[in-house]
């Protein structure tokens, strides 16, 4: 275990302090902090575990015990619930991804990952791409389920990875929104960018980067409204902040302003939305290849309980 050390040379919070000089995010010296590796005093003599939000003063001294992690981006081979393939082909294999799961390993997530879960099936995946994203041409969110292609061999990386580059896949999603969008049916034109007050959360905002999102409406609850969506783009987390930013957030997606207590009151603690088509050229063949994916349980429920259906208790 390394230990730094240093003289406070203006007061501030701990978390604040060990972030501003070891060039680490806030989340994680606040993390720090709580593990207790993070001691303050008026010298080395007497120092004491100080919280993520203890106040330091100029010239304290400042003694941390930086913890040994793992490597984030190291791929875990495991077995992932609920994680199922749906089509083996030579050049790819297509999962049906399970709400909680991330694509692959990234710094600050410790849970499960589509590339482990294929690893600990077996799957030998395209070694092509950087070392934890082998394989992967595309992405789904952590809170998002459905359909993802993941490519087996160095050509297929390349032919898929091309293609979605060029916008030719089909990617179709179901999501049910909070209220009723005007117009119907539309398509939202709206530039997509990081947050200026949140670095894990994006926004409408001028200067970002182009985003293309086209809806139509399946039906109609009163509160809330099943919409089929189309993407032209793919940007991070595109759909929840274009419909969030036309103040009909994804329902379940309190990260983009949906209301809690309808997501409790439909039994949600994720976004309703689902990956449900995914088209694209055999990398392989060069046909034309879809597959669909049907909801999964706690959507099911949600989306039973808005049509008034019985349910079985």
């Amino acid at each position: 275990m390394n230990t730094e050390t240093f003289d406070v040379d203006r007061p501030g919070r701990a978390d604040a302090l060990v972030a501003e000089h070891l060039g680490i995010s806030r989340t994680k010296a606040a993390q720090w902090c709580t593990l207790g590796v993070v001691r303050a005093g008026p010298n080395s003599d007497a120092l004491e575990v100080v919280g993520k939000s203890t106040k330091i003063a100029l010239g304290s001294r400042l003694v941390i015990e930086i913890p040994e992690e793992p490597d984030p981006l190291d791929v875990k081979v495991e077995i992932v619930a609920g994680l199922n393939v749906i089509a083996d082909e030579h050049d790819y294999v297509v999962v049906d991804k399970p709400a909680g799961v991330a694509a692959h390993p990234s710094p600050g997530w410790s849970g499960p990952t589509v590339v482990g879960g294929l690893a600990g099936l077996g799957y030998r995946i395209s070694t092509s791409g950087a070392a934890e994203r082998q394989g992967i041409v595309h992405r789904l969110d952590v809170g998002t389920s459905g359909l993802m292609v993941v490519a087996t061999t160095e050509h297929a990386y390349t032919a898929l990875k091309n293609a979605f580059r060029d916008r030719t896949p089909k990617k179709i999603y179901h999501t049910i929104v909070q209220g009723l969008p005007d117009p119907l049916n539309g398509t939202i034109d709206a530039p997509i960018g990081r947050h200026p007050g949140h670095d894990w959360k994006f926004t409408v905002l001028e200067g970002g980067r182009d985003s293309i999102t086209h809806y139509k409406t399946l039906e109609a609850f009163g509160p809330a409204t099943l919409v089929e969506v189309t993407l032209e783009t793919g940007r991070t987390h595109q759909i929840r902040v274009h419909f969030s930013g036309m103040n009909h957030p994804c329902i379940g997606d309190l990260t983009y302003g949906a209301d809690p207590t309808q997501a409790a009151e439909l039994g949600l603690t994720r976004q309703w939305l689902h990956a449900h088509q995914l088209g694209f050229e055999h990398p392989g063949t060069g046909e034309w290849v879809e597959y669909h994916s049907d909801y999964q349980p706690d959507l099911s429920y949600a989306l039973s309980v808005l049509r008034g259906e019985r349910l079985d208790s």
